[in-house]
């Protein structure tokens, strides 16, 4: 359990430094960027978790650079429910998911040799 809030904290802190690197990805402070990892990770597991199997095939033709773009929608979705945070556009929401894919692999490979 302990782990898995660990995890939300430092996804969290991904979106804050991905708000510092991206122009247009705005996160008004830590509070909404823990409500936005939150949201994001069930609206991946929800209806990202949906489109990803509806286009697969093209995801397969791309070799896998079409799951980013499900991933900026998401984003992009997610900053019309929560505030402070806020994307402007599809394309700071596509480095967006570029930079939080980076940093969430750094994530995963912490949380595993921890």
């Amino acid at each position: 359990m302990i782990a898995l809030l660990v995890q939300w904290l430092l996804y969290a802190v991904a979106l804050l430094i991905v708000s510092r690197l991206v122009p247009g990805f705005h996160v008004s402070g830590l509070w909404p960027a823990l409500i936005a990892s939150l949201v994001i990770g069930l609206l991946n597991a929800t209806v990202g978790f949906f489109l990803k199997i509806v286009t697969f095939p093209i995801s397969i033709l791309t070799l896998g650079l079409f799951l980013l773009v499900i991933n900026s929608l998401m984003i992009l979705l997610a900053s019309s429910i929560v505030h402070g945070f806020t994307v402007r556009g599809f394309f700071p929401a596509f480095w967006g998911a570029v930079v939080l894919a980076l940093l969430g692999m750094m994530i995963k490979a912490v949380m595993k040799n921890a």
